[in-house]
Order: structure tokens, then C-alpha cells, then sequence
């Protein structure tokens, strides 16, 4: 990791820039894509998943048969684990509802908001060196919750043209409508404009790599929405004497192994602290089976000594991490004035892992500075508001005159007609 010492503002400038590929030298595979997609359809799906999964298959969409054979393959402890997780993050999700919001702006104008759910969504869940199930639960437990009424799921087959076991059946067990074997930006493609088989969506969530943030980005120019924009997994840590260096070490590796381009970093004002997680660091590395991963990004990742808490408080702001671990005496002062992360942890026993899996918590969160004005996924990033009202005669005697004043200062005559034939009926009724 690369050590910086009480760095100057335009070297802070410097570590906040995130190791990412320019996704615009992509958009030339990715359009040529999207437009085969468009014009064939299913043929395009099954040519590109030979070429990229290097799996041909008769039928992209799983069955009920495939369905029955994983929930057989899927240990049982994983399914209890599964299962205490699902009932966690339906908690926490399910406490994101509100009811009608209703103001009576004036006497006799009544306003109201309601939720409605997006009835389409499309769920792309990664299936190449880590088969995501987790983010199944991520995504199709708000959506199900939302009251989504078609939930379909994308993952990219093994070469055997089977995808994960762990995926199909959490995909089932939280009412996902219809799972089809296709990954990278061909599956994107094929929620975008649909196909004979696949469903176009009316919105894409879900992970992925440079290809598939690039397609989810490309979608959005067919009208179709996206979570947020994605990238690289990433987490900062702030810690003073009081963090376990143990503890520390191991977070920043749970998001190093992601893959080579995440991005960690660990901001402290104790020199003690960072030797000791860089000594940890390099002996929790020796076990770890994506080592080489991990290592390759821990080369463009940071350890900063800043001596100043306002400094340090600033820095993350700044950066506005992914995850964000607080582990120091005075929590409270960077909880409380944190203004960008897309989820924070708190305390030496609460790892990021937990918000990954467990505790309730939505992992699909903005990366790339995205926090500063970008929220995680949650209940509302499935639905949509709808605004209503209602006005009465004495509401529209109430504002009338203000629209009709309004309306012929911009110049628009018949927005200002509209009110005045209104009040002129209410007048010649009440004479």
C-alpha cells in the first residue's frame, strides 16, 4: 500500500481519484452489441454467450426442473444462513414504507403524494470468479416488497451452461418472476430492448465489471433506468488507538479481494495504527485464496497519517467512500458530520462484511465519489411518486388570481384561460 503523511490539499486532490478504466474507449464494443441485440434478439444472446461463458445451451431461461436440483445442492447450513439474512434485510426494508403524505396547502386545495412500484426491474447478478447470490437478496427483497409485479433475474452461465446453485435459489425463495442463463452487456441489452425470451425492463439494477457498468450507462440512452452509476468495490477506514489493528487489516482485505481495481484506504492519526494493519495486512494475505487479487490492489491503495480530525473529516467527505468504517474514541464527530458514504460502520465488532450479508442493510451502494449525490439501493429505488390533488371552488377563488397573474407574466394565454373560465363559471353561479 502506498504511505502518505499529512498530505497537502493537492495531494489529497490526488488520493481521492479512484483507479477506474476509461469506460468511454468500451462504448464502441458495447454499442455494436446493443445494436445486434436490438436486431436479433435471441440469436444475439445465445452468439455472445458461446464467444464470452463459452457455453452453448438450448433454452437461456431456467427451469423449474434446474430450480428443484439447486435448492437440492445448496448446503443446508447455507440456506438457514440465506434465510436469516432474507429476514433481516426484509425487516430493515420493509420500515422504508410510508403512507400517503396529504397537506391542504390553502382552505380548498388539497395535495397528496403516493408510491406506486416500478412494474418492470431487471436484476444483473455477476456470476464470474464470485457467484453473488448475496445481491440477489439485495435486490429482489425490496422489489418484492415494492410490490414490483415483473422480477426478472440475469447471471452468466459456467461453461457448463449452468449458473449458480446459491443464486437460483435465493432468486426463488425471494420471488424473482422468471431467471434467465446471459451475462455481461448482452444481458444488458436484452432487459434494455427485450427479446423473444427476455422481458424489457423498465429499470436495470445490479454489479458488475467495466462491460456491464459500461452497457448499464449505455441503457439509460434507451430509455431505460438504472440503479446508479457503478464501479469498483472501495472502503475507507478511519481509526485511531483505539481500532484493533487485527480487526482493521482484515476489513480493508474483505474489500481488496473484490478485485484487482478496488480501491482501500485507511486514514489514521496514530502511526501505531498503521504499522500495525500493515503488519497484519501481510499476514492475514498468506491465507488468503485470492491473495494475488487482493495484492494486485493493495498496489494503488492507501494508507494516509492525518494528525487533524476536522482534516481527516473533510478528506472522507472528499472522497465520499463506498463503505466507510469508524473505528475511534470519538465516533460520534464523524458520524454526526459525515455528509458523503453510502453506508457507515461503527465500532471495532461491526465489520463491512456484515453489511454485505446479514445485518439488514443494502449493499448496492454508489462508488466512484457517486455518495456525494447518490443514494444507496433501498424500497424507493423501486418505486416512484406519484403527486395528486384536488381543488375546490373556494381553492381555486383561494389561487386563481396568483395563477392568473403567473401565467400572463410568462406569456402563456391559455395556461392563464384555463383558470380564468373557471372562475368566471364559479362567479356567475354564486350571482
Amino acid at each position: 500500500m502506498i504511505k502518505t503523511f499529512n498530505p497537502s490539499k493537492q495531494q489529497q486532490l490526488d488520493l481521492i481519484k479512484r483507479p477506474m478504466q476509461n469506460l468511454d474507449s468500451l462504448l464502441e464494443l458495447v454499442q455494436s452489441i446493443f445494436d445486434e441485440v436490438r436486431l436479433t434478439g435471441d440469436i444475439a444472446l445465445a452468439k455472445y454467450t458461446e464467444l464470452f461463458d463459452k457455453a452453448r445451451l438450448k433454452d437461456i431461461e431456467v427451469n423449474e426442473d434446474e430450480i428443484a436440483t439447486a435448492g437440492e445442492k445448496v448446503p443446508e447450513n447455507l440456506k438457514v444462513a440465506i434465510q436469516l439474512a432474507k429476514r433481516n434485510i426484509e425487516s430493515f426494508h420493509a420500515a422504508q414504507r410510508f403512507s400517503k403524505i396529504e397537506v391542504e396547502t390553502t382552505e380548498g386545495v388539497l395535495c397528496w403524494q403516493e408510491k406506486r412500484p416500478i412494474q418492470k426491474v431487471g436484476l444483473y447478478i455477476p456470476g464470474g470468479s464470485a457467484a453473488l447470490f448475496s445481491t440477489v437478496l439485495m435486490l429482489a427483497i425490496p422489489a418484492k416488497l415494492a410490490g414490483c409485479e415483473d422480477i426478472i433475474l440475469c447471471s452468466p452461465p459456467q461453461v457448463d451452461g449452468n449458473i449458480s446453485p446459491a443464486i437460483i435459489y435465493t432468486a426463488k425463495l425471494c420471488g424473482v418472476s422468471r431467471i434467465f442463463k446471459v451475462g455481461g452487456i448482452q444481458a444488458i441489452a436484452a432487459m434494455t430492448f427485450g427479446t423473444n425470451k427476455i422481458s424489457r425492463v423498465y429499470k436495470i439494477f445490479g454489479p458488475g465489471n467495466q462491460y456491464v457498468t459500461a452497457a448499464k450507462q449505455l441503457a439509460i440512452k434507451y430509455g431505460v433506468a438504472i440503479d446508479m452509476p457503478a464501479g469498483p468495490s472501495e472502503l475507507l477506514i478511519v481509526a485511531d488507538d483505539s481500532a484493533i489493528p487485527e480487526f482493521v487489516a482484515s476489513d480493508l482485505l474483505s474489500q481488496a479481494e473484490h478485485g484487482a481495481d478496488s480501491h482501500v484506504i485507511l486514514v489514521s492519526s496514530s502511526l501505531k495504527i498503521i504499522e500495525g494493519v500493515e503488519a497484519e495486512i501481510e499476514k492475514q494475505l498468506q491465507s488468503m485464496p485470492r491473495e494475488a487479487i487482493a495484492q494486485e490492489s493493495l498496489k494503488k491503495s492507501q494508507l494516509i497519517y492525518m494528525s487533524d480530525d476536522q482534516s481527516i473529516l473533510d478528506f472522507i467527505n472528499d472522497y465520499a467512500p463506498e463503505h466507510l468504517i469508524i473505528v475511534t474514541k470519538n465516533e460520534n464527530f464523524f458520524s454526526d458530520n459525515i455528509q458523503n458514504a453510502g453506508s457507515v460502520f461503527i465500532g471495532n465488532y461491526t465489520p463491512e462484511s456484515a453489511g454485505d450479508y446479514a445485518s439488514g442493510t443494502n449493499h448496492t451502494l454508489p462508488t466512484n465519489g457517486y455518495a456525494r449525490n447518490h443514494s444507496g439501493v433501498g424500497l424507493d429505488s423501486f418505486q416512484k411518486a406519484i403527486s395528486f390533488q384536488r381543488i375546490t371552488e373556494t381553492g381555486l377563488r383561494n389561487i386563481g388570481n396568483a395563477i392568473e397573474i403567473m401565467a400572463d407574466a410568462e406569456g402563456l394565454y391559455a395556461h392563464k384561460n384555463a383558470v380564468t373560465l373557471r372562475l368566471n363559471s364559479i362567479n356567475n353561479t354564486k350571482r
